[in-house]
């Protein structure tokens, strides 16, 4: 569950000397970052008190807004929004519901120093500055998903569900299930990007219908992958759209 410390430059125009950051050598005092997001581990992504979102839409409405050049950090919760608990049990990954997955925070409304919002076609440059692990939440997971619900490529050979924790001790990570392991990882903001137009969703969305529609039936990834969709269609099983209340 890393927090994202970033700096974030919005532009259509090429960046120039002119409003490139300030050259180290001048010795400027560094910023405090604002805390635009934040997220409690110990609540559902629908109760934070900015709820996250689980679908990429332009009708879910901004939660924050950030000027060119703002620096802010952004709390984020793990892909699968809490469900894989730090224990020994793998019955978490074994019964994961996949179809309430990949919570994003935000989304964040950008605009520029005279607070003019960013709209499709526009540049957004984001620099992340930093990564780093929640503080007293310092820990993470791996897991093999069972065949029947989410399986993987090597699903064959490890069919069954299984999970290791992994605890962060400074770059590198230990699991008391892995024992005599201990290696230095880079730490991934996961899921990162800019909401649709509704013009570039309805392109998406007809193009992942065709290949339904025309698709055979047993056209699948491998043979391991057999209950694999050719695409994933609009779906409002598991959906979390921040904001915006169920039934609206």
């Amino acid at each position: 569950q890393p927090s994202l410390l970033t700096a974030l430059l919005p532009s259509n125009r090429p960046l120039s000397r002119s409003n490139q950051p300030p050259h180290t050598s001048l010795k400027m005092p560094p910023r405090t970052p604002i805390p635009l997001i934040t997220v409690n581990p110990a609540k559902k992504p629908w109760e934070q008190e900015k709820p996250l979102h689980n679908r990429w839409h332009p009708d879910i409405p901004a939660v924050a807004e950030v000027k060119e050049g703002d620096l802010f950090t952004v709390e984020t919760v793990d892909w699968t929004g809490g469900q894989i608990k730090d224990d020994d049990n793998s019955d978490d990954v074994k019964f994961v519901d996949l179809s309430q997955v990949h919570y994003l925070s935000g989304p964040i409304k950008v605009t520029d120093k005279d607070g003019v919002p960013a709209k499709p076609g526009d540049i957004l440059v984001v620099e992340l500055s930093n990564l780093y692990p929640l503080a007293g939440d310092e820990w993470g997971f791996t897991g093999i998903f069972d065949r029947d619900n989410g399986g993987g490529f090597l699903t064959d050979h490890f069919p069954a569900a299984a999970k290791a924790v992994w605890y962060f001790d400074g770059v590198y990570a230990y699991s008391r299930h892995v024992p005599g392991v201990r290696f230095p990882g880079l730490i991934h903001p996961g899921l990162i990007g800019t909401a649709p137009s509704a013009e570039l969703l309805n392109i998406w969305n007809t193009r992942e219908k065709s290949l339904v529609d025309g698709g055979e039936k047993a056209t699948t990834l491998c043979s391991v992958l057999q209950t694999r969709p050719l695409a994933c269609l609009p779906n409002a099983t598991g959906a979390c759209l921040g904001t915006v209340k169920p039934g609206t």
